[in-house]
């Protein structure tokens, strides 16, 4: 799993930075955005938006144990993420979310100018330090892209649809 790799100026969809012309999405894909500055509860305000957004599109409520698995997947992903960007990055400013046939992309946008890394947990019992762990365990891939000559970020991450 990379955290550095940067797919593609509109490889996934449209920019990071809403910016640019994008080369075609495929027709199945559908975003979502939300808005978290100048926010409050924004871990549970990031979680319900998702959960709204999986309803829309089918994932919930599951079917079966395997489809429920997968979004509760994409929920602590977002948790995990958005929960990042409030201790390590000045707050996240938008959580953006892609869902087509194959895959989900979830973005957090930052005004950080730090570069998340899994940590080595110095002990597994305590909390904290476990966040891109859990991130690079349950995605297909995650990283950052960054505009150049701006501050801050994107860090995104992507899971497999349920089959």
């Amino acid at each position: 799993m990379s955290t550095t790799r940067q797919h593609p100026p509109g490889g996934l969809g449209r920019e990071p930075d809403g910016t640019g012309t994008a080369p075609a999405v495929p027709a199945d894909r559908q975003w979502r955005t939300l808005s978290l500055r100048d926010a409050s509860g924004i871990v549970p305000m990031a979680r319900d938006f998702a959960r709204q957004a999986l309803h829309d599109w089918g994932w919930l409520p599951a079917a079966s144990a395997d489809r429920r698995a997968a979004a509760e997947d994409v929920l602590l992903v977002v948790s995990e993420l958005v929960t990042n960007a409030c201790l390590h990055a000045e707050g996240p400013e938008e959580l953006r979310i892609a869902c087509s046939s194959k895959m989900l992309r979830v973005e957090v946008v930052d005004g950080g100018a730090g570069q998340p890394a899994p940590r080595t947990p110095h002990r597994a019992g305590r909390p904290g330090g476990h966040g891109m762990f859990i991130v690079q365990r349950l995605c297909l891939d995650w990283g950052v892209t960054r505009t150049p000559d701006q501050p801050g970020k994107t860090v995104w991450a992507e899971l497999a649809a349920p089959a």
